[in-house]
């Protein structure tokens, strides 16, 4: 009888995986299982949340007060000459340290942290907005269109990014971090720009879309109805990448004297005001550093992981 039970359970569990393994799944699912496999993407998805959710409820946001007892405009007596208090015990008063005049050093990374995703995000999204909108009109309607909007978007390419960027920055210095950020958003989406112009021009031709002009289908809702839906792996991905680079590009205007302005602070800003210090106080260099790197990372680990899972050329079976 045992033995009859057994072979009962074996069928049943043979039946359950090839019942599994023929399961189909949309698009939809299919992209979150092969994203949610790729642990690298996952481990930095975590981390990143944690660096936004950190830098947001220490500090607070506006009038929203943080758990932290300091901020990073006022100054505060000098406390162990200024090095970081943190400890295997706890954080003690000033974990980060101080800068040369007192302030919480912590406060100040926090809200560095803060201001540089605020225009890595912003640029990422707007960025991404333009360059879809350039690429998708020029691959579709052709001809002078797909002239002009190429022709501007080498217009924009020719041009070192960092130089344009630093000119556009300097005009938004006094109108502040969102206009800044709009500011570099106009110099950094031509590459998505082309990408997408290259898969709307593969699809135009196919024959959903050839039905979709016979039934009288206007152009507009055929390049944002049925053409652009399958083109977001590519713009999705782009926009992540994007993120990455903007946050690094933010850096660098901010170090050359061309991005966020004080009273506020970017994390770029932070090690330009106190590169001379490395030798003699390092953690002043050290924590926007290490901050800005593990933006940087987790933005691009969760690009690949992305492009993993929108991959066209992934086995269907292995899903």
């Amino acid at each position: 009888m045992s033995n009859i039970q057994q072979t009962g359970g074996d069928a049943f569990s043979i039946e359950s995986e090839i019942s599994d393994s023929q399961k189909t799944y949309s698009q939809g699912q299919l992209v979150r299982r092969r994203f949610f496999r790729h642990k690298g993407a996952i481990v930095s998805l975590i981390v990143l949340g944690f660096i936004a959710l950190l830098s947001i409820s220490s500090i607070g946001v506006g009038p929203i007060p943080g758990w932290w007892d300091k901020n990073f405009i006022s100054a505060n007596p000098i406390v162990n000459g200024g090095a970081p208090t943190i400890s295997w015990t706890g954080l003690g008063e000033h974990p980060f340290g101080q800068d040369t005049i007192g302030k919480d050093y912590f406060a100040l990374v926090m809200r560095g942290t803060q201001i540089s995703l605020l225009v890595a995000f912003t640029v990422g999204i707007v960025s991404t907005i333009i360059g879809t909108i350039v690429g998708a009109l020029a691959g579709y309607f052709r001809g002078f269109a797909e002239a002009f909007l190429m022709r501007m978007t080498d217009l924009v390419i020719i041009i070192p990014l960092l130089a344009l960027a630093a000119v556009l920055a300097r005009a938004a210095s006094d109108k502040g971090v969102f206009f800044l950020a709009l500011m570099l958003a106009i110099v950094t989406w031509t590459g998505l720009a082309r990408l997408v112009r290259g898969e709307v021009l593969s699809l135009r031709e196919r024959e959903f879309v050839a039905s979709a002009r016979a039934i009288g289908t206007s152009p507009w809702r055929i390049i944002f109805k049925h053409i652009l839906p399958n083109t977001i792996g590519v713009i999705i991905v782009s926009a992540t990448l994007s993120i990455a680079s903007a946050i690094l590009l933010e850096t660098s205007l901010s170090y050359l004297g061309f991005g966020v302005q004080s009273p506020d602070v970017s994390l770029g800003l932070l090690i330009s005001q106190y590169q001379n210090a490395f030798l003699t106080r390092p953690w002043l260099f050290w924590f926007p550093g290490i901050m800005i790197l593990l933006i940087a990372l987790t933005i691009n680990f969760i690009g690949d992981g992305l492009r993993d899972a929108f991959d066209p050329r992934q086995n269907r079976s292995k899903d």
